[in-house]
Order: structure tokens, then sequence, then C-alpha cells
């Protein structure tokens, strides 16, 4: 066993998880089991053009603005 320490927030957020049955060891690795590694999806995003990206959602909200006027 090993004691850690976690900010509110993370326990706030296991604690939703959890049941009288189970630890929160149990908790952890449940989601690690259903959400899998991840860091799989570290660089996914690196060949994004964030300026780009930025542009068409300014684009967007001008669009929906103006739909709701």
């Amino acid at each position: 066993m090993v004691n850690i320490s976690i900010k509110e927030e993370a326990y706030n957020f296991l604690k939703a998880f959890k049941s009288k049955d189970k630890s929160f060891s149990d908790v952890i690795l449940d989601f690690k089991e259903k959400r899998g590694n991840f860091m799989d999806f570290f660089g996914a995003l690196k060949d994004t053009d964030w300026n780009d990206r930025e542009n068409s959602m300014k684009d967007f909200r001008r669009s929906f603005s103006k739909r709701l006027q």
C-alpha cells in the first residue's frame, strides 16, 4: 500500500465514482481500464494549425451571432 496526496478537486472527482463496495484504488483502476492509456493521445494535435482553428472559431461565432439577431 502507498499513501498519496491529491488535490481536493481530484478527491471529489474520484469520490463521485466510488461506492460502498469499491475502494479508491478500484475506482482508479476501473477508470484506467475503461479509458485506456491517456498517453496514447500525446501528440495527437501536434500538426494542428492553431491560428487557422482560432480564425475558424471566430468566423463560426460571428455567423452564429448574426443568426441570433
